[in-house]
This record gives structure tokens, C-alpha cells and sequence, in this order.
């Protein structure tokens, strides 16, 4: 009886400890975005909360995210508001989705609001599958030549170092400066690597400082082409972040917090605690848009046109749409360009590499001819 006991109590501890691993685990945008259009369907066809939350669990294929869902239906069913309950997995439920869901709770047009998140959510899924699809063919290429030379420099140049040797005659420059760069490389190896991760690690911890992120912002937007876009997609999201939350009901102030929270961007970080500070003091938005370079004059003009006509967030959802455009013609720029570039560059570094290992072979071919 009391082995029995035992090992349940050790059940309870395990699961708890399994429950608390869980609410710590990041859960996918792509699982938040069909949670809450499922949500959002259930709730328009007349299903009550707590038998949506319970199917919602039952289906839910993620183990961490059912155990999670499983928590705020029972949170619910004691009489907790929806928002407040996901409030406590920060993890789990973006700070925009519990917003959006409180503002649903407040107007009581919950299906309605979850809707719209859903359809925010899978639009900025959609941005960001361009973007990495935009850069996981250069990042392969990439990391296949770089592979390529330190296989030649750390194991083929050694075997004809030696054989140059026997040569007993001055090597061409190239040759003996490819000799030279190989006998560092196989002998600092580890301390390169130590010294590479100890870089990295800095770098890491430097960016996030405020310093380091707005070091980082500036340096990104010097870079061509990358630069412009890392920007209009900052821009984008700007805008329909902002423009979906005011048209659910969110308060203004409340809208620019959260506006400024998710994003990632020092400079919208700085324009949002600037607007918030003149709409407090009675200003309108554009005025502030207007002072800050990092917005192009479209948005402030489409601002304060939208202020005029009483309609700030179409206008907002519009530039967004107009930057989304921009963003897939400079995604197919930077395809275009890059592939060349890549490919020529590499071809440069290993063509010259195969050259200088076999120049002094054809200069000992010509004097033997002679």
C-alpha cells in the first residue's frame, strides 16, 4: 500500500515537473495561428468556450501545447477570462493574440477578433517563409565553399607542400602564400575556432544591449539590397500590428505598447515611445511619424491623409499591403543577383586556389620542355 502510494505520488511530481518543462517550451506560430482560427470557428457556430477549448485540446498534436490548452480550460472553467488564463504562458500566447482576445471579451465579438489575429498571424507566417526560402539556397552555398576551402587548405595543400619541397626552387607568390595560409590554419585550427566562438558569443551578448541592437539595426540597413528590405518588412508589420489592433477595439496607448514589444527593431521601438508621449499630450501620430527619418514620406502622407478621413488604420493596412508587394519584388531581386554573385565568387576562390597549387607544376612542365 505504501509502495502504491509512493510511486503515485511520484506520478504527480514527474507530471508537474513535465507540465512546468512544458509551459517553458516556445510554441510555433504556425500551431498559435490554427489554434486560433479553430478557436475562432468553433466559437462563430455557437459552441460554448469551455467544449471548444475541450476539442481544441483533444486535437491538438504538439504534447507541450495540449498540456498548456488543457491549463487555461481549466483556469476558464473556474471563471477566469480567456485572456487572462493564456496571459499566464507568455510562451505560448503572444502578447497581440492576448490583447486581441480581451478586446474580443470586451466588445463580445470574440469569433470576430480571433478572425482577424488569424489571418494577421498567418500573413506574417507567410512573410517570413519568403524570407528564409530567399535565404537558405545563398546560406548552403555558402557554407558549401567555405567547407570546400578549409578541406583544401587543412588536408590537399599539405600533400603538395611536401612535394614542393623536393622541388628545391622558389615558389611562385600565390603558391607559397596558399602554403603559408594552410600550415596557419592546420596549426591555430582550435585556437581560431576558440577564438571565432568567443566572437560569436560577445557579438551575441553585445546585440542585445541597447547599444548592440541599435548598432545592429544601423548596420543592417547599410547593407544593399538586404538592407531595404530588412526595412519594409519592419515597416509592414509596423503597420498591420497597429492597424489590426485599433480596428479590434484596443486601446491607442495600449496598441503602441504592444506594437512596440513584438517588434524587433530599435528604431520603431524609439517611434513608439515617441508617439506615445504626444498622443498623451494631445498630438496625432503623423506629426510624430513625420519627425522620424526612418519612415518614408509615403506612411506619413497615407498617416495623416487617413487621420483627416477618419480612417488612420485602412490607411495603415493599405501601406502594409503596398510594402508586402515591395517585399516579394525585391525578395526576386535579390534571387536574381545573389545566385551570380555567389556562384562567381566562389569560382574565383577555388579556381584560384587549383591554380596556384598547379602553377609552379606547369612552370617545371615549361623548363623541362625548354
Amino acid at each position: 500500500m505504501a509502495t502504491l502510494h509512493s510511486k503515485n505520488a511520484s506520478n504527480r511530481k514527474s507530471a508537474k515537473a513535465y507540465e512546468k518543462k512544458a509551459k517553458l517550451k516556445k510554441i510555433k506560430l504556425q500551431q498559435i495561428a490554427t489554434f486560433t482560427q479553430q478557436l475562432s470557428s468553433m466559437l462563430d457556430a455557437g459552441l460554448p468556450i469551455m467544449s471548444a477549448l475541450h476539442a481544441l485540446e483533444e486535437q491538438c498534436e504538439n504534447p507541450n501545447f495540449r498540456i498548456i490548452i488543457r491549463k487555461v480550460r481549466k483556469e476558464v472553467s473556474t471563471g477566469r477570462a480567456l485572456s487572462e488564463a493564456c496571459s499566464d504562458y507568455p510562451n505560448a500566447f503572444p502578447k497581440l493574440l492576448i490583447s486581441m482576445v480581451k478586446a474580443g471579451e470586451v466588445s463580445g465579438a470574440l469569433p470576430k477578433i480571433l478572425e482577424k489575429t488569424s489571418d494577421y498571424f498567418e500573413k506574417t507566417i507567410k512573410l517570413l517563409k519568403k524570407i528564409r526560402g530567399a535565404m537558405i539556397y545563398p546560406a548552403l552555398v555558402i557554407g558549401l565553399g567555405i567547407f570546400l576551402v578549409i578541406i583544401l587548405l587543412i588536408f590537399v595543400i599539405p600533400v603538395f607542400s611536401e612535394m614542393f619541397t623536393d622541388f628545391d626552387a622558389e615558389l611562385p607568390k600565390p603558391t607559397q602564400m596558399l602554403i603559408d595560409a594552410s600550415a596557419f590554419l592546420k596549426s591555430y585550427s582550435i585556437f581560431i575556432l576558440g577564438l571565432l566562438f568567443l566572437l560569436f558569443l560577445g557579438l551575441r551578448k553585445f546585440i542585445k544591449t541597447p547599444k548592440g541592437r541599435i548598432f545592429k539595426d544601423s548596420f543592417i540597413l547599410k547593407i544593399p539590397i538586404m538592407g531595404e528590405l530588412t526595412r519594409k518588412i519592419n515597416l509592414s508589420r509596423f503597420c498591420r500590428t497597429f492597424a489590426i489592433l485599433r480596428v479590434s477595439g484596443v486601446p491607442i496607448l495600449h496598441s503602441i505598447q504592444i506594437v512596440s514589444n513584438t517588434t524587433n527593431n530599435s528604431f520603431i521601438e524609439a517611434t513608439c515611445k515617441k508617439i506615445s508621449k504626444e498622443i498623451s499630450q494631445g498630438n496625432q501620430i503623423s506629426d510624430v511619424l513625420a519627425q522620424d527619418t526612418y519612415f518614408p514620406p509615403m506612411i506619413r502622407h497615407m498617416a495623416k491623409a487617413g487621420e483627416r478621413i477618419g480612417d488612420f488604420e485602412g490607411m495603415m493596412i493599405k501601406v502594409s499591403d503596398f510594402y508586402d508587394n515591395e517585399i516579394d519584388n525585391l525578395v526576386a531581386t535579390l534571387l536574381s543577383m545573389i545566385e551570380p554573385l555567389i556562384i562567381s565568387f566562389l569560382g574565383i576562390v577555388v579556381g584560384g586556389m587549383i591554380m596556384a597549387i598547379f602553377l609552379p607544376i606547369f612552370e617545371l612542365s615549361n623548363v623541362a620542355g625548354n
